[in-house]
């Protein structure tokens, strides 16, 4: 067995003491119940990764708001790949923007997401509360498929904050961006028929949390944006 596999077993296994931990803070409270703890956590676990995801947002923020410099560019220069290189890379220099930034914290953030998804995926829910609102297991699919529905629209929702404007009509990025907007949700939402409802409660409240933090941040304005 790999390093790679070891280390997602391990964390998987402190995800479950940690649901467990936080299905004991809802008994508690008086009412036990493993979809309120499964939401806590979800909470907690996006609270504690929030450093990273702001680095990544700004990151992406910044990205686009380079989009009309590099396109730019790489018209003013076109049949020089070379000189396109240098101009970007200088460009990126005077804005104090590295492209690679919002890459380290969307793979440190993998393994906690990886693991997140087996250790839901085996959970060994008490059979006494392993209901939920209208689902009558958390440890089975969705039979009305709310959840499914649920995870394709909030998929949706969220790629469609992070799309950039700043892309010609027509152009390869733009059509790739309008492909992964339609296939993403799609194909996120036809996963989620044969997950756990559990899981998928878990990936639902993930993105509403990641909807409302990328809603306050691109609402920002740019550095600069407010100066005369």
């Amino acid at each position: 067995m790999s390093i790679f596999s070891d280390a997602i077993d391990f964390l998987a296994s402190i995800m479950q003491h940690f649901l467990s931990f936080c299905y004991q803070l809802t008994q508690m409270a008086g009412f036990p119940s493993y979809g309120i703890a499964i939401i806590v956590m979800t909470i907690l676990i996006r609270v504690l990764l929030l450093p990273l995801a702001i680095k990544q947002i700004r990151s992406m923020k910044s990205m686009q708001e380079m989009q009309p410099r590099l396109q730019e560019i790489q018209k003013k220069y076109k049949g020089d790949p070379q000189r396109i290189q240098m101009e970007m890379t200088k460009m990126y220099q005077e804005m104090g923007v590295n492209p690679l930034s919002g890459c380290l914290p969307m793979l440190i953030q993998m393994p906690f997401l990886i693991s997140i998804f087996y250790a839901l995926r085996s959970y060994q829910y008490d059979p006494d509360h392993i209901s939920f609102l209208w689902l009558p297991s958390l440890g089975a699919t969705d039979p009305y498929y709310v959840l499914p529905v649920l995870s394709a629209l909030s998929t949706f929702i969220m790629q469609k904050q992070t799309m950039s404007s700043n892309n010609p009509a027509g152009s390869m990025a733009a059509q790739q961006q309008k492909i992964m907007l339609v296939f993403m949700p799609l194909f996120i939402g036809y996963i989620s028929l044969s997950f756990p409802s559990g899981l998928v409660i878990y990936w639902v409240v993930s993105n509403l949390f990641q909807m409302a933090q990328q809603f306050i941040m691109f609402r920002e304005k740019p550095k600069g944006a407010g100066a005369k």
